[in-house]
């Protein structure tokens, strides 16, 4: 994983991002954030020696609507544990599903959508639940973003970021 990535809060401790220490330097040194945490020992100029951070806050409160999950493939997958959604075969081959067609009035969204092992895919085809034979072994729904969904892939890297997303687990 990157190790120049620095969790960003806002002025409340809530979490907003992740971004580079190039960026987050230049937050610093504008006196738009502070240093909370030093993970990553120092920066060196001719002249000069800087903390480098490894979680910023902000000096100013940022309003952002409610964090979402992304519709794509992969949190799909993700969200149904890369297991076929009819059969529950466990894998990384799978295809995405829509539990109604679209050509029968199906929507592309979380509620619609699940994952199928190509072989269940192919059995369903274009026709309803009840037409094929089939059932899902769990209903659809949209995940939640939380701290650990969308922070986990850095966690590994930097242990020092947990007491900060400990409140936003949830």
């Amino acid at each position: 994983m990157n190790h120049s990535a620095v969790l960003v809060l806002n002025q409340d401790y809530e979490p907003l991002n992740v971004c580079a220490l190039r960026r987050a330097m230049g937050m610093i040194l504008s006196g738009k954030a502070e240093i909370l945490e030093n993970g990553r020992g120092y920066i060196r100029s001719a002249s000069q020696l800087w903390p480098a951070p490894s979680v910023i806050r902000l000096e100013y409160m940022v309003r952002r609507p409610i964090p979402r999950v992304r519709l794509c493939r992969r949190e799909v997958f993700r969200r149904d544990n890369y297991t076929c959604q009819y059969c529950g075969r466990q894998t990384h081959n799978l295809t995405m599903d829509h539990v109604v067609p679209r050509h029968r009035g199906g929507q592309h969204v979380w509620v619609n959508l699940v994952s199928a092992c190509p072989s269940c895919n192919r059995h369903k085809g274009g026709k309803s639940l009840a037409q094929a034979q089939m059932r899902l072994l769990s209903q659809p729904v949209e995940p939640k973003a939380t701290g650990r969904y969308l922070f986990h892939s850095f966690l590994d890297d930097n242990a020092e970021w947990e007491k900060f997303l400990q409140g936003w687990w949830e």
